[in-house]
Order: structure tokens, then C-alpha cells, then sequence
């Protein structure tokens, strides 16, 4: 099969991972830096360009997009979807998943467990809001950070006021969530292709940090996961009509909880685990490319 990778970074470990996979596998593949892809629309002739050529002959795309790049990404990865190209993230499930309020949405729709989380933007009523979440501590983030950036844990009321205000004076979106006592600093990545879960680990944080990503140096080990977590997690990804992804949990007194559905998750879990995720990917496409891409019936 032809394979396009579309990353901004081909010297990635997960750019250059699944490279040589596929090509381990006897397709042929290219990287393609999306962010200098531009696009031809016209009746019945949808067209990619990257280099000055068409970018032709395409059987499956992968999508590797950057959060900075959201909706220019996404509307590359569409464009191959309209040329009939497979791609095992749909550039509607990627606009889906970094919508952190969208997301949650979701998820709570379908049945999964997520923390009790308020959204807001201008609203006086900030004790109501720390109500409606449990109270202090609380975990305060703009609603579309990424990599634990523009994540606050607001310990006191007074120090969540400041924060909240803050925001406001700044016109931002954001999202109050409860702050679950019992994982501080820990949680616990799974990572979905298919309808398997092919990897699992848990972070956590260092010098007392609560957030758990490992951009922000918190430490990877490997962990197996309990069957509530696991269809947890199974049941976050479909709900979020993502093939590919990570699902971010916490374990609470009720349970699993997912705080997020990451649709171009790192790499990083097969140093940890020892398990070939790359190789996991390219069997899954290897198995489901010829059905070409299916409808999308999130509806949301």
C-alpha cells in the first residue's frame, strides 16, 4: 500500500517508528509535513499539493497533527478522506477530540465515568461553580491546553477565585473540574487500537506535581489493567469514534474515570511497556484499509 505519514516532524521517535514499520511490512511510505500541504477544492476534482505536485495514489494517511495545528491539519487529513484515501484518525474525531469540553460531553453521554467538571467563561457565580464540583481542591485548565499546559490546581477557595477571575479578565474559556484526592499525581494511559487496548502505563508526577504527562517529567512505568479500566477504555474511544488514541484515566473511589481521549498520542509507552504499538497500527491497517472509512455517527 501507498502510506502517507502526516507529521511536521520526521525525525519524531513515533514519526520514524511507524515509518520504518510500514516499510518493514513492504509498503510504501512517505512523510508528508502537513503545515505545507495546501489544498485545491473544485467540483468533483478534490486535489492535495505538497511541493508544488499533487499528492496522488494515496491508499491510507496517518495523521500525526500537532494541537497548535487543529484545524489546519484537520482540513488536510479531510481533504484525503474526500480523495478516498483510509485514515485511521478522521479529521472529524481529531477536531472531536481536542475539544476538552466537547469531549466530555461525549463521553458523559455514552456512559462513561469522568470527573464532575463545570464549564464556564464570564459568570459571577463562582462559589456555585466550586459547588458543583465538590468544592476545593479543584483543577482548574483553559479549555483547549495541551501537555498539561494551562492546568491550575486551585487547593483553596480564595486561590480558585484568583484563578477564575484571572481568566475572566482575560475572555478565556475554562473548565472547573473535581480534584480526585485519591490518584494525585498519577493516572494511568491506555492506549486503543481497534478494539484492543495494546498498551498501558502509569505516570506519575515528580517533586510533588499533580499533573501526570510526561511532557511536564513525570516517570512511565508499565501496569496491567483491571477490566473496568480496560472497557473504560474501550468504551471512551468508540464513544469518541477514534481508532487510534490514547485514553488518560484516573482511579477513584468510584472507579475509573477518564480526564481525556488523546487522538495523536505519543510514543513514549512503548519504551515504557517493551509492546510494538507501531506494529500494532500498521496490522490494524493492514487488516481494516480496504473497507475504506466508515461513517461517522457520533453526531456531536
Amino acid at each position: 500500500m501507498n502510506i502517507i505519514i502526516l507529521s511536521k516532524g520526521p525525525g519524531n521517535y513515533s514519526t520514524k517508528r511507524l515509518k520504518q514499520e510500514a516499510i518493514d511490512r513492504g509498503h510504501d511510505v512517505r512523510v508528508v509535513n502537513y503545515a505545507q500541504c495546501y489544498i485545491s477544492v473544485e467540483q468533483d476534482n478534490p486535489k492535495v499539493r505538497y511541493e508544488g505536485e499533487d499528492v496522488s495514489l494515496v491508499d491510507v494517511v496517518i495523521p500525526r497533527i500537532a494541537s497548535s495545528y487543529t484545524m489546519y491539519g484537520s482540513s488536510i487529513v479531510r481533504q484525503f478522506e474526500m480523495m478516498g484515501a483510509y485514515t485511521t484518525t478522521k479529521s472529524i474525531a481529531l477536531v472531536r477530540a481536542r475539544d476538552k469540553l466537547r469531549s466530555l460531553q461525549i463521553l458523559a453521554k455514552a456512559g462513561v465515568g469522568i470527573p464532575k467538571t463545570v464549564f464556564s467563561r464570564e459568570t459571577p457565580e463562582i462559589e456555585d461553580i466550586l459547588e458543583q464540583v465538590g468544592g476545593t481542591p479543584v483543577i482548574i485548565k483553559i479549555a483547549r491546553g495541551t501537555h498539561g499546559k494551562g492546568v491550575v490546581l486551585a487547593e483553596t477557595r480564595k486561590a480558585a477565585k484568583a484563578v477564575m477571575q484571572a481568566f475572566y479578565v482575560e475572555g478565556v474559556n475554562f473548565l472547573v473540574q473535581e480534584y480526585i484526592s485519591e490518584s494525585s499525581g498519577t493516572d494511568i494511559r491506555a492506549f486503543v487500537v481497534g478494539n484492543q487496548v495494546v498498551a498501558s502505563m502509569k505516570r506519575q508526577s515528580l517533586d510533588d506535581d499533580f499533573r501526570s504527562n510526561l511532557h511536564q517529567g513525570a516517570e512511565g512505568s508499565s501496569i496491567k489493567l483491571t477490566e473496568p479500566e480496560k472497557k473504560t477504555a474501550l468504551k471512551a474511544a468508540k464513544a469518541m469514534g477514534l481508532q487510534v488514541c490514547g485514553v488518560d484515566i484516573v482511579r477513584s473511589n468510584r472507579g475509573p474515570l477518564v480526564l481525556e481521549v488523546n487522538a495523536s498520542p505519543g510514543f513514549g509507552i512503548e519504551r515504557v511497556t517493551g509492546r510494538n504499538i507501531s506494529g500494532k497500527i500498521i496490522d490494524y491497517i493492514e487488516r481494516n484499509a480496504k473497507q475504506r472509512n466508515r461513517k461517522d455517527r457520533i453526531g456531536a
